[in-house]
C-alpha cells in the first residue's frame, strides 16, 4: 500500500455559502492531510494528501459531519498522482463553465450568533446584521454564482481590518463567510417618516421605532426578503388602522414573538410544531389560541381581536434576523408583522418603491442601505401529524430543489397557475420551485414571476427545452408560456398537476398509477367546464377521470366565487326542489337577487357548470350563515372550518353514481345542513357534520376507484386539503381501509405546488415521446 494517496472530489447539493470550504479545510488540518479546496459553478471541489487512513477517514468525515445548512447530493472521488504538497490551502474560486451549483436559503440567526448579539462586550452588540456562516442572507442577496461577496448585494460593503481578519481565518466561525460585517463596515439602519425624511436623532433606530410601535403608530420595516407592516399586536386601534390603510378587511395578520415561551403565551404548541417554529427557516406556523374553544375566542387578551377575526388559529412567527430580535424585545411585546404591500400587490422590497406604495400605510419607515436582490415573502405552515404542511413555500425554503427521483431529460419550466402563483425550472434531478409570487392580477405581479424566471435561469443555468403551462387560454401564465420562441410546449391539465406534484412531494417516480383525489376551487377541465371535485387515476405521464362531484352552474361565473350565497341558491335549487327559499335564511338575506339568480343557473346564462369541491364548501358556508361575500379567496371555506365542533362525529351522506365516470353527489350534504338547520341542529354541528360527509365521500369514492382499478393508494392534493380537519378525518377513513395515503410536507397542495406537477408530467411526457431515458438511467 501506498505511504502517500491523493484524492480528487467534486462535491455537489447545497455547499456554497454554508461555510463548507471552511469546514473542509479545517477537516483536513485537522487530520493532517495537504491539498486544496474551492467553490466554482458545480459546488466545491478540493484534492486532498496525506496517508491513506486520514484520507479514508476525511471521506467518512466529510459526509457525516457536513455544516448545518449543507446539503449534500453527491460526492465523487477520483485517485490522482501525489505531488508532495504538506499544506492545505483555500483557492480562488473558478467561475466559468455550466452552473450546477445550488444555492442555499436564508437561514435564521444561529445561536452563536444571538450571543453575541446581546453580550454587551462583544464588537457586535446590538448590531442588526450580525451573521457568520451558519446563518443569515443567501438567497435574497445572491445576484449570481459562485456566491461570493462580489456578486452579493455586500459588494458594496468593504470589509474593515477585523472583519476581514476573521474572514481569513480558518479558525474563526466567520472564515469566508461573505456577508460578514460590523457596525464598522456594514450596513446601517435608519428611520424616516412616510414622506423618506430622516426622524430626529433620539437614540438608536430600534429604540425610535419601538416607541413609535408602542404609541399605536404603524412601522415598516425592511427585512431579507422586502418590507414588513408592523403593529403592536395588543392595540386593537392601531390593528385597525393597518387593516383599513392596506385594504385587508378580514385576512388574519401574523404574529412575531420573541421567543418560543412568549408564543407559547399565545397559542398551544407541541413538539411538531415546536420544531417549526425555531427551524432555520423560520416560518410563520399556523397555530391553535391557547384554551380556543370557538372561532370567536380571543385566548390572549394582549392579542387585538382585529388580529385574526373569527379565527380559532393564529400565525404565530419567531425572529429570524438579529433586526427583528431587536425590534421585538425592544418593543416589550408582540407585533403584528404583514406583508408590506397593499392587498393584492406583491411585496415591496426596494427602498424607493417601498416608499411609494407603503408611504400612505406606515407612519414610519426602519429601513437599511443593503440592497434585496430578490423578492421574498415569508414561509406559511402548519403542523399535520408531526410533518410540515406548507401553505405558502417562500422565504427559508426557496430555492432549495425538490430532488425528482426520475429527473428531466431535457431542461424544463413549468409557468404554474394564476393564484398563489409560482414557477419551477428543472434540470438533471433537480426541480426549483420558485418563492411565492402571488396571484397573476396585475402588472407588478407579472412582473416578479418574469424577473424571477430569468434569477433562476441565470443562477442555475437552465435554458428551457419544454415549457410546460395550465390548460386555462386566459391565465397569464399560459399566455407567458405560448409567447415563448423555440421551446417544445406541453398543456398539463390543472388536477393532474395537484396528483403529479404530491407524488413528487413523495419521491415517487410517478410509474405506477395512483388513486389521485383532487379538491380545490377551480381548474379548467378537458371538457372545457370547470373541474375542482376529481377523483382521478393518474401516474406522471397520464390520468384518467375516474369520478367528480355532480356538476352544477356557477351563476354569474366568477361573481359566484366572490358571493358564496349564488352556490348557494344553485345546490338548493338542483339537491332541494322541495324547499322553499322562504324557508332558508341565506335566501331571505339576498331575496333582492335570489329568483334572478337562480333563473341565471336555470337558463345556463353565465352559469358554467363546476364540480368544484371549493364551491361545495361555499354553498354551505353560505346556507350556515358563516359568509354570503368574501374579502379573500377561500375564506368562507377557512371560516367554515373554524366553525365547526371538531367533537361532532356524525356525518352525513352523498349518494354515488355508478357510471364512467362516477358521480358524487355533493347537493346531499347540502340538503342535510338545510334539514339539519330546519330541525334546530347548532350551526357549530351542522358544519362538523358536513366536513364528516366530505372525509366519508373522499373515502367511498376511493374504495370504488380501487374495486374498479385494484390500486392501494391515494394521493390527496388541492386547496381544499388545507383544511386540517378534513384531512385528517379523510386519511383515517382511507387507512382504516387499507390505503397507503400520500400527502404534501415539502410543496403545498394548493396551486403553489403546481409548477412542480407541471414539471413532472412534462418530464415523463419527453422520455415517452423523445426515448431520452431518466437522468442518471
Amino acid at each position: 500500500m501506498p505511504q502517500v494517496v491523493r484524492t480528487a472530489l467534486r462535491v455537489e447539493g447545497i455547499v456554497q455559502g454554508v461555510g463548507f470550504r471552511p469546514f473542509v479545510y479545517s477537516l483536513a488540518t485537522g487530520l493532517g492531510l495537504g491539498g486544496l479546496v474551492g467553490n466554482d459553478v458545480d459546488g466545491v471541489f478540493a484534492e486532498v494528501e496525506g496517508p491513506p487512513r486520514a484520507v479514508r477517514e476525511f471521506l467518512r468525515r466529510l459526509e457525516q459531519n457536513a455544516p448545518p445548512l449543507a446539503r449534500i447530493d453527491r460526492i465523487t472521488a477520483t485517485d490522482m498522482t501525489p505531488e508532495g504538497t504538506a499544506s492545505f490551502q483555500i483557492v480562488a474560486s473558478e467561475p466559468a463553465g455550466g452552473r450546477r451549483t445550488l444555492i442555499a436559503a436564508d437561514s435564521a440567526t444561529c445561536a452563536d450568533c444571538l450571543r453575541e448579539l446581546s453580550d454587551p462586550a462583544d464588537r457586535r452588540y446590538g448590531y442588526p446584521f450580525i451573521n457568520c456562516t451558519n446563518c443569515g442572507p443567501r438567497f435574497t442577496i445572491v445576484r449570481d454564482v459562485p456566491y461570493d461577496r462580489p456578486l452579493t448585494t455586500m459588494a458594496s460593503f468593504a470589509m474593515c481590518d477585523l472583519c476581514a481578519a476573521e474572514y481569513h481565518n480558518p479558525a474563526d466561525r466567520r472564515f469566508h463567510a461573505q456577508p460578514v460585517c460590523c457596525p464598522s463596515c456594514g450596513p446601517a439602519l435608519a428611520v424616516l417618516d412616510g414622506t423618506g425624511k430622516a426622524l430626529p436623532d433620539e437614540g438608536s433606530p430600534i429604540d425610535a421605532a419601538a416607541r413609535l410601535l408602542r404609541s399605536g403608530r404603524i412601522v415598516a420595516v425592511k427585512g431579507l426578503g422586502g418590507y414588513h407592516l408592523a403593529a403592536d399586536s395588543s392595540c386593537e386601534e392601531a390593528v385597525v388602522a393597518l387593516r383599513a390603510r392596506k385594504h385587508r378587511e378580514d385576512k388574519p395578520f401574523a404574529v412575531l414573538a420573541a421567543d418560543l415561551a412568549a408564543a407559547r403565551r399565545l397559542c398551544d404548541i407541541d413538539s411538531a410544531a415546536a420544531g417549526l417554529l425555531t427551524s432555520r427557516a423560520r416560518p410563520i406556523v399556523l397555530l391553535p389560541r391557547r384554551g380556543a374553544k370557538a372561532a370567536d375566542s380571543d385566548a390572549d387578551a394582549n392579542v387585538a381581536r382585529a388580529t385574526a377575526p373569527g379565527n380559532r388559529h393564529l400565525g404565530i412567527m419567531l425572529p429570524y434576523t438579529p433586526l427583528h430580535h431587536l425590534l421585538v424585545n425592544a418593543a416589550a411585546h408582540p407585533l403584528v408583522l404583514t406583508s408590506g404591500n397593499v392587498s393584492d400587490e406583491p411585496i415591496a422590497y426596494r427602498d424607493a418603491d417601498a416608499l411609494a406604495r407603503l408611504g400612505r400605510i406606515a407612519d414610519a419607515f426602519l429601513t437599511h442601505d443593503r440592497l434585496i436582490h430578490i423578492r421574498t415573502d415569508d414561509s406559511v405552515v402548519r403542523a399535520f401529524r408531526g410533518r410540515p404542511m406548507p401553505i405558502r413555500r417562500s422565504r427559508g425554503y426557496a430555492p432549495e430543489p425538490v430532488t425528482v427521483p426520475a429527473g428531466f431529460p431535457r431542461p424544463v419550466l413549468a409557468c404554474g397557475a394564476e393564484l398563489k402563483s409560482t414557477f419551477c425550472l428543472a434540470k438533471e434531478q433537480h426541480a426549483f420551485v420558485s418563492q411565492h409570487i402571488g396571484d397573476l392580477e396585475n402588472t407588478e405581479t407579472l412582473r416578479s414571476f418574469t424577473e424571477g424566471i430569468e434569477h433562476f435561469r441565470r443562477l442555475f443555468d437552465i435554458a428551457p427545452q419544454v415549457v410546460a403551462h395550465d390548460l386555462h387560454p386566459e391565465y397569464l401564465s399560459t399566455k407567458y408560456a405560448l409567447e415563448l420562441a423555440d421551446v417544445d410546449l406541453v398543456g398539463v391539465q390543472h388536477h393532474h398537476a395537484h396528483i403529479a406534484s404530491c407524488l413528487a412531494d413523495n419521491g415517487a417516480d410517478g410509474g405506477a398509477p395512483v388513486i389521485g383525489v383532487a379538491f380545490d376551487g377551480t381548474g379548467y377541465g378537458t371538457d372545457g367546464t370547470i373541474w375542482g371535485g376529481e377523483f382521478l387515476i393518474a401516474d406522471h405521464a397520464d390520468f384518467r377521470r375516474c369520478g367528480h362531484l355532480a356538476p352544477v352552474p356557477m351563476p354569474g361565473g366568477q361573481a359566484a366565487i366572490r358571493q358564496p350565497w349564488r352556490m348557494a341558491a344553485a345546490y338548493v335549487d338542483t339537491g332541494c326542489p322541495d324547499i322553499a327559499p322562504d324557508q332558508l335564511d341565506v335566501a331571505r338575506r339576498n331575496e333582492a337577487s335570489w329568483a334572478v339568480v337562480l333563473s341565471m343557473a336555470r337558463r345556463g346564462v353565465n352559469s358554467p357548470l363546476t364540480s368544484s369541491a371549493g364551491r361545495l364548501f361555499d354553498a354551505v358556508a353560505a346556507i350556515l350563515g358563516v359568509r354570503d361575500a368574501v374579502n379573500y379567496e377561500g375564506q368562507a371555506a377557512i371560516e367554515l372550518e373554524q366553525l365547526a365542533d371538531p367533537a361532532e362525529r356524525g356525518g352525513y351522506e352523498a349518494a354515488i353514481e355508478p357510471t364512467q365516470p362516477f358521480r358524487v353527489y355533493g347537493g346531499d350534504l347540502v340538503r342535510a345542513a338545510v334539514v339539519d338547520l330546519a330541525d334546530g341542529v347548532p350551526r357549530e354541528i351542522a358544519a362538523a357534520r358536513f366536513h364528516n360527509g366530505m372525509a366519508a365521500l373522499v373515502q367511498a369514492g376511493c374504495l370504488l376507484a380501487r374495486e374498479r382499478y385494484g390500486l392501494h393508494t391515494v394521493a390527496l392534493s388541492g386547496g381544499v386539503f388545507q383544511n386540517a380537519l378534513l384531512l385528517e378525518q379523510a386519511v383515517c377513513r382511507l387507512e382504516a381501509c387499507g390505503f397507503r395515503v400520500l400527502v404534501h410536507s415539502r410543496v403545498p397542495c394548493n396551486d403553489g405546488g403546481i409548477s412542480l406537477g407541471q414539471a413532472v408530467v412534462a418530464a415523463a411526457r419527453d422520455r415517452r415521446v423523445t426515448g431520452l431515458p431518466s437522468f442518471g438511467c
